[in-house]
């Protein structure tokens, strides 16, 4: 998955400003304490990260 897919997903699933705003400010501990966007600069892959904000928020599986 390329980081715009999963840009975009997330603009999809929490609307654009809400999606910012995890990605930026919620620490998930299972990317190793890091924000979305910290996880993405240390090379972790969009696709993985994704999973991770999908079981965080339960995202219906339908929509992940």
């Amino acid at each position: 998955m390329r980081t715009t897919v999963f840009r975009r997903l997330m603009a999809e699933e929490f609307g654009a400003g809400r999606a910012e705003m995890i990605a930026r400010d919620h620490v998930f501990a299972d990317l190793g304490g890091r924000t979305v966007e910290q996880a993405l600069d240390a090379g972790l892959e969009p696709k993985q990260i994704w999973r991770v904000v999908c079981d965080q928020f339960e995202v219906p599986a339908d929509r992940r």
